[in-house]
């Protein structure tokens, strides 16, 4: 009898809240029953309908879901890269003209080795070297892409699906991903050769995973229409590999020159491919297409005769590369019926040539602690700029057919470096920090960067290629200056605001030196020196060498930064003992004292974005804490005032 009771209370008490509610919605609703209706309707439409929109369009968003986890997995071994400025990931804007995914698109991706360099980019045409850089177009466009459009899902009813192009710097590779779905992508890997000048290679991998083949549109390109003088005829040579003959285009012509008086003589060779390319059911398919560029300057005299030199000499590169390395030049060539053998490591010894010499430039670099403040230079644009700058100057030392003489004189002009870098570090130079958004603001920032360093004694250095120019940016963002018989660091100690590493600077042919800059937390510099490799026993002195020099080691040295008056530079690096202690009888100083300590408000600057400094901890907790207490007072009061009984209320606000 009691549990009927029980529930019949439950009735009586379940229908005393149904006329409650009922007396609540008669007559007019007021302003407080209106806005409680919206404040609820809100709290559904923001916690449940995100639910509701996913299970109706569900079928709609399923293929772009795919697409975008297809290509998130063809992104994931670069993002760490990306984060330590290695790598640059640039997403290509959707059908609507919005980028699909945070994207940095200062930085054009580009290829480049000093002889030749391309955008990686539809309908880009080769750049020639013509004067300090890469400035002179050919107007002949490479690149191959490929097209397809799947008709059995609208929503992939796009001829490009999803892209992404990655820039690795470290290993000088630009890679393009196109992804169509789950089971269908596209990889392609493109590089100027280092050691081979004259070779470009797109790497193509088709990866079809569908339980069905189907064909993709192949599309090719060449010489345009203006390059009027061009003339194209065809040959077939064989790949020993297969023992098949490959079809190659060979297109020879003339290019006009600014100078008056000279013009161009240009000859490509490029692989000729079907229009369309067969994918087998759940394979990967390889295509390695790769261009040679031969080219030179001549008089407009010799114009009327016929380049035979140079096509004689790209037919003749083209052919030692079918011989030495195995490439899959022919669409029938199945990547997953490949037998590990001696054909693809040939083929990877090729590519590893390449990456290895941009392995060996990235050793001498340079690093400094991100600043969140506007307008300040940070290491994603450094690496940027220097990886543009090193694509147009060649690395003459690692090239194929230099011969032995020609490398010590290489060796000679890095070791001999006196002079450079003698002007302010150009981390302050604003004109040679521009966004590179196209391949013709590119071009003009390379120049000003080598125009830089030539005129500010690196010379030297610009003759050794690509690494005495490395050598002399890295010396130019610190103020580095080779002097009779020493080194030394020339920058303002108001400038030392930021965590700083110079890394393998080289001092002759056989001592690295690291240098590295800290701002502690009394927001003093301090200068760490130490010995990367060495032949011989080297020292340093800090500003003024009053003190008694210091044998430097594997192990870092620390230095104090010192202000003297005159200025003078801070650190003194030499090999000779007897000469820096001579220094402190030539710098003539009259006051030398440690550098004052940075101003917080400078610190807070470049550490948080704004110079108030970083708030507490408790801060936080407490602005938390505030919040969840007036929301918990809200709450109680809504329901304070339309939960208790009419009767309650009418007393409350009656008038006495």
């Amino acid at each position: 009898m009691k549990m009927f009771r029980n529930r019949k209370y439950h009735l009586i008490d379940f229908a005393e809240f149904q006329r409650r509610m009922r007396r609540q919605f008669e007559g007019n609703i007021n302003y407080r029953k209106l806005l409680l209706i919206l404040f609820l309707c809100a709290i559904i439409f923001l916690y449940i309908g995100p639910y509701i929109s996913s299970w109706l369009f569900s079928s709609s968003t399923k293929s772009i879901h795919l697409i975008s986890r297809c290509m998130d997995d063809r992104l994931t071994p670069f993002y760490s890269k990306a984060f330590e400025f290695n790598a640059h990931i640039h997403h290509i804007t959707d059908s609507t003209g919005q980028s699909t995914l945070p994207t940095n698109a200062r930085n054009i991706p580009y290829v480049g080795n000093g002889y030749f360099g391309i955008e990686i980019q539809k309908n880009a045409q080769f750049y020639v070297k013509y004067g300090r850089h890469l400035s002179q177009p050919i107007n002949y466009q490479p690149i191959v892409d490929f097209r397809y459009i799947d008709t059995s899902d609208s929503a992939l009813d796009e001829p490009h699906g999803k892209q992404s192009i990655v820039v690795d710097y470290i290993n000088g590779v630009v890679h393009k991903f196109q992804c169509f779905g789950n089971d269908f992508f596209i990889s392609h890997e493109f590089y100027a050769h280092r050691v081979v000048p004259h070779v470009f290679v797109q790497e193509v991998k088709l990866t079809n995973t569908r339980n069905t083949p189907f064909s993709i549109d192949v599309e090719t390109f060449g010489p345009s229409v203006s390059w009027s003088s061009a003339e194209t005829k065809y040959v077939k040579l064989k790949q020993p590999s297969t023992n098949k003959f490959i079809e190659f285009s060979v297109t020879s012509g003339f290019v006009e020159l600014r100078k008056h008086g000279e013009q161009m003589s240009v000859t490509i060779v490029s692989q000729r491919l079907p229009s369309k390319v067969a994918l087998k059911t759940r394979g990967v398919t390889k295509l390695d297409i790769i261009h040679v560029i031969h080219y030179g300057v001549q008089s407009n005299s010799q114009s009327k005769q016929k380049p035979d030199d140079m096509e004689s000499a790209a037919i003749e590169t083209i052919t030692q590369i079918l011989q030495q390395n195995n490439f899959h030049l022919d669409e029938n060539s199945d990547a997953s019926n490949s037998s590990p053998s001696n054909k693809l490591q040939t083929h990877t010894k090729f590519r590893r040539q390449h990456t290895n010499v941009w392995n060996n430039l990235w050793e001498t670099g340079f690093q400094i602690s991100t600043s969140l403040a506007d307008n300040f230079i940070n290491g994603d644009q450094i690496n940027a700029t220097i990886y543009a700058v090193l694509s147009q100057v060649r690395s003459f030392e690692f090239e194929a057919g230099s011969s032995e003489q020609f490398r010590k004189e290489i060796l000679r002009s890095l070791a001999y470096a006196e002079g450079c870098y003698d002007s302010y570090h150009t981390l302050q130079a604003g004109n040679l920090w521009k966004d590179m958004n196209d391949i013709e603001e590119m071009n003009k920032m390379v120049n000003s960067w080598l125009l830089t360093l030539e005129k500010q004694g690196c010379h030297n250095l610009i003759k050794a290629g690509a690494s005495g120019v490395l050598q002399a940016i890295v010396l130019s963002f610190g103020g580095f200056r080779f002097s009779n018989q020493h080194l030394e660091l020339n920058i303002h100690p108001k400038y030392l605001h930021r965590d700083y590493f110079f890394r393998r600077l080289n001092y002759g042919n056989m001592t690295h030196i690291n240098v590295s800059i800290e701002v502690t937390d009394d927001n003093r510099a301090i200068l760490y020196v130490a010995l990367d490799r060495s032949d011989g026993i080297y020292y340093a002195c800090d500003a003024g060498c009053l003190d008694e020099p210091v044998p430097l080691s594997q192990e870092k040295k620390m230095f104090p930064v010192k202000l003297t008056e005159p200025l003078t530079a801070i650190l003194y690096i030499t090999q000779d003992k007897e000469h820096i202690e001579e220094l402190r009888h030539a710098i003539h100083v009259k006051e030398v004292a440690e550098a004052p300590a940075h101003e917080h408000h400078v610190i807070a600057l470049h550490k948080h974005g704004h110079q108030l400094g970083g708030l507490p901890t408790f801060f936080w907790i407490s602005i938390f804490v505030i919040i969840i207490v007036f929301h918990i007072f809200l709450c109680k009061l809504i329901i304070k005032e339309y939960c208790e009984p009419p009767e309650k209320l009418r007393y409350r606000y009656d008038k006495p």
